[in-house]
Order: C-alpha cells, then structure tokens, then sequence
C-alpha cells in the first residue's frame, strides 16, 4: 500500500482554483483532511498570473508549503488555432513567475500540470513518457504544447540546480463538474455532453458527430484526475525517483485504455436518456486517430482511476444541468 505523506498545517497554493482540474483539486485536499482554511486561492482579478510583479508579491506575503500549478490558458482547436501568440506567451508567462516564485520563497513542493497534446503526434501507442521530444507535435496545439514542455523542462532544471521537489504530470481527456462549456474552448466530452443536452430538449432526432466516430481517445473523471495530482505530489520521494528520471521528472495519467469516440457518444446518449439517432458526418475530418497513452510510470506509484465513464458521464451531466444548462 502506498501511504501518502500528511497535509496537516501547511499552506497550499492552488493556482487555477476554478477551472476543471483545479477546483477538483480543491475539492480532494478538502475530502483529504486539509483545512480550507490552509488552501491558498485566488482569482484572475486578484492575482495576474502573467504580471511577475504581482506574483512576487503574492508570495512574498504569504508562507506556501505547497503548490499545485493548474492555471493555464486552454482552447479547442478553434482557440488555439487562432490566438497562438496568447497561447505561448500567456502559459509561458504564468509558469515562470509561478515555478520560479515559488523556488525564490522557499516552496520545496510543486506539481505542474503538462498535458498528453505534448507528447509527439505520430508516436507508438501506448504512448511512454521517454516519447517526450522524440517527433512533431499536433501542428493545431504547437505553441500550448511548447509551452507546457517546457514547464517540465523548468522544473526538472530546477531540480537538478537548486535541490527542489517539482514533479509534473500529463493528464489525458478529462470531464466532470466544472467543465468549460464554451462552444470554442470546450473538451471533447463537454462538448458532447452540452449538444446531446440540445438536441434532448428540442426533441431533434438525429445528433451529428463529426467525422467516423473510429478515433480512439482515453478519458478519466476529474475528481479521479485530482486524486492522482494529490497522490503524485504526495508520494514518498524515493519511490518518485525509483519510478522516474531526471530529465524525465513527470509521469502520464490516463484510463489505461481508451475506447472509439463513437463508443464515448453512445455511453453518454444512453447516460443522458438521449432517444434519437446517432449520425456521423464523414465528410468532416477525425484529427489524430489513437493517443493513448502508457499508465505504467503511474501504477508503479499506486494509482489506478476509480470512476467508470458511465458514472462519470451521469456526474458531469447532472453538474452540467444544475449550474449551465437551467441557470
């Protein structure tokens, strides 16, 4: 059994608190026996991540044990085929000031959060960490992915120059409350889950999907993906670096498998008592066919996800009715 160290006492900085992947952050530290009073949050208005001056600030006034790096600037293919200056020049902006802030005050912990659009398009599935740098990134996300690789890259510099404990992960898809339901940035599960919703309340009977439906893509709930970020952050540091390198200071999370997109939109047709036709539109293209990704580095830790996608699916919808859809 993998025993995770104690949180009790210490200041944890969460930088993202609202989005998807870090207010479920929040939400497990909280379940986890953290006092909220001891988690450090703070909004755009509040903090500009992107201003060094305000950063250094913030950290200069505050005591951090610990910081979870989930602020980012993310899109769809629309947002970052369009702003991809925004995209390398905000990301780069927020995790320099944050990772090198937080290494200037003391802050021996840190998780950053990477994503799978890094690793290279064309790699071998399952896709294994030492891929990283290894072939061409999805041309559509190039500057976000840029971006987030080196993030890694810093922190693992950081590592080997001044001695601190910066681990990284990249999540796979991930769905659940507090998505981004924004027809341009949305995920691909929102974006599902938000279209089906339509097309049930307008009682349409046909809902289109673009392309085959044949692209295989790996899901996993985002409370399960916050137990993972707290499990790595967590975890005894001589099973860390028995598991990992470093120059390779990060591990993938993922399912463990994936399934066709055409398998996820019946799941979630089914979750959502959806009774029209499903339809795909072969004239639009799939995108990148497989991208799974090797979970070894991350069992080898003691983590397994626990949510099945119907589950899940049924969870993010609810939340989805209650705060979007009826508001």
């Amino acid at each position: 059994m993998i025993i995770r160290t104690k949180r009790f006492n210490m200041k944890i900085y969460v930088a993202g608190h609202r989005g998807l992947i870090g207010s479920a952050i929040v939400r497990m530290l909280i379940a986890d026996g953290v006092n909220p009073e001891d988690i450090i949050t703070r909004t755009h208005n509040q903090l500009d991540l992107t201003n060094q001056q305000e950063v250094i600030n913030f950290f200069k006034t505050h005591k951090i044990d610990q910081v979870y790096v989930a602020a980012a600037k993310v899109g769809g293919i629309v947002g970052n085929n369009t702003y991809p200056g925004d995209f390398i020049y905000k990301n780069m902006m927020i995790q320099n000031n944050i990772i090198h802030q937080a290494y200037q005050h003391g802050v021996q912990k840190l998780l950053f959060l990477g994503s799978t659009c890094i690793l290279p398009k064309l790699a071998q599935n399952p896709i294994k960490e030492e891929a990283l740098m290894t072939g061409y990134l999805e041309a559509t996300n190039e500057p976000y992915a840029i971006a987030k690789i080196a993030g890694i890259k810093m922190c693992e510099s950081y590592n080997r120059q001044f001695g601190t404990d910066y681990r990284s992960i990249l999540p796979c898809n991930l769905y659940g409350p507090g998505d981004n339901y924004d027809e341009e940035n949305g995920h691909l599960a929102a974006g599902v889950i938000q279209r089906l919703h339509r097309a049930k309340v307008n009682g349409d009977k046909q809902f289109v999907v673009w392309g085959t439906g044949t692209p295989r893509r790996e899901f996993v709930y985002v409370d399960d993906m916050a137990d993972a970020c707290v499990h790595v952050m967590n975890v005894d540091k001589a099973l860390w670096d028995s598991v990992t390198l470093p120059m390779q200071n990060f591990v993938n999370v993922g399912a463990g498998h994936d399934i066709p997109i055409a398998e996820f939109v019946a799941i979630a047709k089914e979750a959502l008592d959806y009774d029209g036709e499903i339809v795909y539109d072969t004239s639009k293209p799939d995108g990148t066919m497989n991208k799974l990704t090797d979970n070894t580095r991350i069992t080898k830790l003691g983590w397994s996800p626990q949510t099945d996608l119907t589950t899940g699916i049924r969870k993010a919808y609810d939340w989805y009715v209650s705060n979007i859809a009826n508001k």
